[in-house]
């Protein structure tokens, strides 16, 4: 049996670590690996069998507060043979000598025993919306006009400082935003991505959100929220979206105070 060799992983890993994310039928895009790196480049693992990469995770650090769990992927014909567990150790004994407070993920269902394992704990649940490319695209007779969002009604409501990641999400695409909402888009190898969104209230959050919804997408969006949120749940079906998935959102350590309520859209399941 192959054991593999653990290690960082590299910008050489890229196109190895899109056939996981491709096979697994998850949406990233070479951006969005490339992306992970330039943010934590100490912080992205693989295991490299017979001399490709076989396995991944990664940890995003968002200061010392929270850290993020991300993209834990095995080839299928690798399975069962520790390496998710050997990759997740790492990445916990990295945030430990980093003195993060609390340490969160997205689990799916095939993850999730592994993770209650490590002494994971439910938090809430997160789910995926889907919306065809079908939908009548609307335009405005005139723009709107943006201005800079409040990186601190983003703190209070992602619970830690993420503004490096929403500086290199606003280079890729800047978002549609107001000193009360955002909402930003990218796009995805199954879908274009709707998120994050933060917004201060339900009104500011449909503005934003409306708006970024009239970029057109043949292959339809993805819309990542929070079950909690109530507001953001009808907000996604008023806007023609289904649910598609359900993950775990689990939590290692302590709990962040956070407002949930707030946040309309997330990350990504590898972002929070």
């Amino acid at each position: 049996m192959t054991h593999g060799t653990l290690r960082r992983l590299n910008a050489d890993d890229v196109a190895g670590a899109m056939e996981l994310s491709r096979v697994a039928g998850w949406n990233q895009t070479t951006e969005d690996w490339e992306m992970l790196l330039r943010l934590e480049p100490q912080g992205c693992f693989a295991i490299e069998a017979d001399e490709r990469t076989v396995a991944t995770t990664t940890l995003l650090c968002y200061g010392t507060r929270l850290a993020w769990i991300g993209m834990v992927l095995t080839r299928p014909e690798y399975r069962r043979r520790g390496f998710a567990q050997r990759l997740m150790q790492e990445v916990l004994n990295r945030a430990a000598d980093l003195n993060i407070d609390s340490i969160m993920l997205d689990a799916t269902t095939q993850g999730q025993p592994l993770y209650e394992k490590l002494d994971f704990k439910t938090e809430q649940i997160a789910e995926r919306w889907f919306r065809d490319g079908q939908h009548a695209h609307r335009s405005r007779k005139s723009a709107e006009s943006w201005s800079p969002f409040s990186e601190e009604l983003d703190r209070a409501a992602f619970g830690a400082d993420r503004s490096l990641l929403l500086e290199q999400l606003a280079s890729r695409n800047p978002p549609h935003a107001t000193p009360a909402a955002y909402c930003f888009s990218r796009s995805g190898t199954r879908a274009r991505y709707l998120g994050p969104c933060v917004a201060a209230d339900q009104k500011t959050a449909r503005m934003v959100i409306e708006h970024t919804l009239e970029e057109p997408s043949e292959s339809g969006w993805f819309w990542d929220l929070l079950g909690a949120n109530q507001n953001a749940v009808e907000m996604a079906a008023e806007f023609g979206f289904a649910p598609q998935r359900r993950l775990e959102r689990m939590v290692f350590g302590q709990r962040l105070p956070k407002e949930d309520e707030l946040v309309y859209a997330i990350a990504g399941f590898e972002l929070g």
